[in-house]
């Protein structure tokens, strides 16, 4: 049996978690297994602790860990995000976030169908860029810097993780930069990615500054396949291509290593929105997809065909107008939709 790690997390996190375990439970039956643990408020509540040491004991244990948002804003002063806690230790260094546009969904003039590799564990990230200490300082009242860390292997394990992807869709890889202003670290990123490239003669690499993919993905979405890019960017960019093909609360995303993948949605934890049973659990239920589909790919192939018949309910679900959630603009709340998606699974 596969074994899942569920942290269920703040505001809206335990909502969309438990309506995210319906459909898994539906689409897998007692195929997966699931284990429940506190972090975040709750933990620090009755441990002591956002991110207990339990939690980091089991991770490596499980097969699969699924992820609710966190309010790390909200967490007192040295108390870990566990968000970026996982990834870091973990080195959970390929944040993988699908953008597909839906025709009655999205903003877009033309469709949008990519993927966006971005790197997790450096760049300009204060909380991942030192060994000891934070990446950003202040010499003094007036004066603010911060630290950003590129490095050759980790760009390299990016870039081979991207190419691996677009082999398997339409075999273009971009890499996106800044690399006519941050010369040397951005220059060093192009340089491996150019290096990784080499070995995938059967895959175009594109590249792009920053400003201008932020543009083409909305005046020529069509131009992307996959992009591979650095943390700050691939983060920017992956929030603006879920808005325009429909919004961060239908976008799926894997945090993924070597030997263990955390789904987690795009989305924050929308405390404003908590208790009240109304948040869209499509981003979850579909990171959670994704999950059953890296490991799939590992091992357990039917994991895979579990994933692709989740996501092919979720399609199918939002096709109808009158089974959409409230900020689709519909009347469904949490776990009516839940109950829907499950319906068309079955």
């Amino acid at each position: 049996m596969t074994r899942i790690l569920v942290l269920p997390g703040d505001g809206i996190g335990p909502e969309i978690t438990e309506a995210t375990l319906d459909v898994l439970r539906a689409a897998a039956g007692n195929t997966i297994g699931f284990d429940l643990m506190d972090i975040g408020l709750k933990s620090l509540a009755e441990q002591g602790s956002t991110l207990p040491d339990g939690v980091l004991g089991a991770v490596p244990a499980a097969d699969g860990v699924i992820l609710g948002p966190v309010s790390h804003y909200e967490y007192p002063k040295g108390q870990p995000n566990p968000s970026a806690q996982l990834r870091t230790r973990f080195e959970l260094y390929a944040n993988v976030r699908p953008c597909r546009s839906r025709s009655h969904l999205s903003v877009l003039r033309k469709p949008m169908d990519l993927v966006i590799v971005r790197e997790n564990t450096e760049g300009f990230y204060a909380d991942r860029s030192m060994h000891i200490g934070p990446g950003e300082f202040m010499p003094d009242p007036d004066s603010a810097f911060s630290i950003r860390k590129i490095t050759g292997p980790a760009v390299r394990r990016i870039a081979r993780a991207a190419f691996e992807i677009a082999r398997e869709r339409r075999r273009k890889v971009t890499a996106v930069h800044k690399a006519n202003v941050l010369k040397l670290t951005d220059g060093l990123f192009l340089r491996e990615v150019r290096k990784v490239a080499e070995a995938y003669p059967d895959v175009t690499l594109d590249e792009v500054i920053v400003d201008a993919a932020a543009a083409l993905m909305i005046r020529d979405p069509e131009r992307f396949d996959v992009i591979v890019t650095t943390n700050m960017f691939g983060d920017i960019l992956s929030d603006e291509a879920s808005e325009l093909s429909g919004g961060l609360g239908l976008a799926g995303s894997i945090n993924a290593g070597e030997t263990i993948c955390v789904a987690q949605a795009q989305h924050g934890s929308a405390p404003d929105i908590a208790g009240q049973g109304v948040a869209n659990p499509t981003s979850l239920i579909l990171s959670a997809a994704m999950l059953l589909d890296w490991l799939g790919r590992r091992g357990d192939t039917a994991l895979s065909g579990h994933a692709r018949r989740i996501e092919a309910a979720v399609e199918a679900t939002l096709d109808n107008p009158a089974k959409r959630t409230r900020d689709l603009g519909g009347t469904l709340g949490t776990k009516a939709f839940a109950d829907a998606v499950v319906e068309a699974l079955q």
